[in-house]
């Protein structure tokens, strides 16, 4: 290989690095501008203290306690279920879903219990409330999950007539379902 059959010309080579350099730079300040421009300074954060501890300690008080402030009447009117098939939801999501066990933050600070976010979802189906939807969400998911081929499932010819029995007596004739407690 000759080196003269490939003239180098230094000063072009020097040009173009030169030309390369002021190109990189400039991208460089375009670059930096850019990033100037959308910078907003960060806000202070307020911290809002959370004392989930207390929380949970003052839901077992009200529901779940040996005497408890609202007794079974008041915990179905609100549930719209009985304590002990509340706990069985409770007892087989927390044993089947990540979500529903009691977890600890990055701080770690105890997190919402798992009777906590099962009541917050079952307040928002017995209330039609729209808050907390992430927890409604995975446990309405959950529930089908798990009780889809044993509770949620159709109506039995014996259901019906039963169905059809109550609402008679009501003054209902004919009538299997209401509208307007399906919420």
């Amino acid at each position: 290989m000759d080196p003269s059959q490939y003239p180098f010309d230094v000063e072009a080579y020097k040009k173009q690095c030169e030309i390369e350099e002021r190109y990189v730079l400039n991208r460089f300040k375009e670059r930096r501008k850019k990033i100037e421009a959308d910078y907003r300074p960060r806000g202070e954060r307020k911290y809002v203290k959370r004392d989930h501890a207390t929380a949970n300690q003052r839901l077992i008080d009200n529901y779940f306690a040996n005497q408890p402030t609202y007794d079974d009447a008041m915990f179905r009117r609100r549930f719209r279920m009985q304590k002990h098939v509340f706990l069985r939801i409770v007892w087989d999501l927390s044993s089947t879903d990540n979500y529903f066990t009691q977890r600890f933050d990055a701080a770690n600070k105890e997190g919402i219990s798992p009777l906590a976010k099962c009541t917050t979802a079952m307040r928002m189906l017995a209330y039609g409330t729209t808050t907390t939807l992430e927890c409604l969400r995975r446990f309405c998911k959950r529930i089908i999950q798990l009780y889809e081929g044993v509770y949620l499932r159709a109506p039995t010819q014996d259901d019906l007539q039963r169905i059809l029995h109550v609402n008679e007596k009501q003054g209902f004739p004919g009538m299997i379902g209401s509208i307007v407690c399906m919420h």
